[in-house]
């Protein structure tokens, strides 16, 4: 029997209770009943919202509102508005073919800022092995929360940094399009983005903590997204609360 390698992550101090305090609070802030006849709404706000804040952690961060008006040109804005726009199409796959759809990600979000024949594809010298372990566990190699999967997928595409250009938003979106496709989003009306932004200081440390691969490292990171998708629940909750009257999003 193959052994789960994420499992042993389970055991580290707090990771579990942060794990279920946060589904909680995300289970609790998707019963909120104007999801019912307004989700779809939601649905495109947050999307817009995560795709503004992931640019912005990337180093370019406008106005949200200049984006919605599509005064934004910014390539780098346009590229995380287009995989926001593809996210429910590419959560459908991801846990089927997640080396196509990485992929995809990477050329929706980078185009216009890498040369074409970059598009798609991992840097030359990347390690292969350890991207092909990663894509592996997204594909049914591992039976963890999805909130942990999300968050290994997201520490480690940063910290192996396998795509030219944004590698950033590239990471962003894999870890969002995980927590849609594992279930504890379905709808993805979550957007960590806006919390990782909200404590970007903490964001970055807890990044570079978890690239040291030490269990401490780790579980600073795993706690870290775990507060950033409780944060996501209660804007949600928020966004929710005005979700009858579209104009106010």
């Amino acid at each position: 029997m193959v052994s789960d390698v994420l499992a042993p992550l389970l055991e580290l101090v707090d990771v579990g209770p942060a794990l279920d305090a946060a589904r909680a609070n995300v289970d609790s802030a998707l019963s909120h009943p104007a999801l019912r006849r307004s989700g779809g709404a939601v649905a495109a706000e947050v999307g817009l919202r995560s795709a503004v804040a992931s640019a912005a952690i990337e180093g370019h961060g406008y106005d949200p509102e200049e984006v919605r008006a599509g005064t934004v040109t910014d390539p780098v804005v346009q590229g995380a508005l287009r995989v926001a726009r593809e996210t429910d199409g590419l959560a459908d796959l991801w846990m089927k073919v997640p080396r196509q759809v990485l992929a995809r990600i990477h050329v929706l979000a980078a185009r216009d800022t890498v040369p074409p024949d970059q598009l798609g594809r991992p840097i030359p010298g990347s390690d292969v092995n350890r991207l092909g372990a990663l894509l592996d566990l997204i594909a049914g190699g591992t039976s963890v929360p999805t909130l942990l999967l999300a968050s290994v997928v997201h520490g480690e595409l940063l910290s192996m940094a396998s795509f030219t250009g944004p590698n950033g938003v590239v990471a962003r979106a894999a870890a969002r399009i995980t927590l849609i496709a594992g279930g504890l989003d379905p709808r993805g009306l979550l957007a960590p983005e806006v919390g990782h932004l909200a404590r970007q200081p903490e964001y970055v440390g807890a990044a570079g903590a978890y690239a040291t691969g030490t269990p401490d490292g780790i579980r600073s990171w795993i706690k870290h997204c775990t507060g950033v998708v409780s944060l996501a629940a209660d804007d949600l909750s928020a966004v929710a609360a005005v979700a009858g009257s579209p104009e106010q999003l």
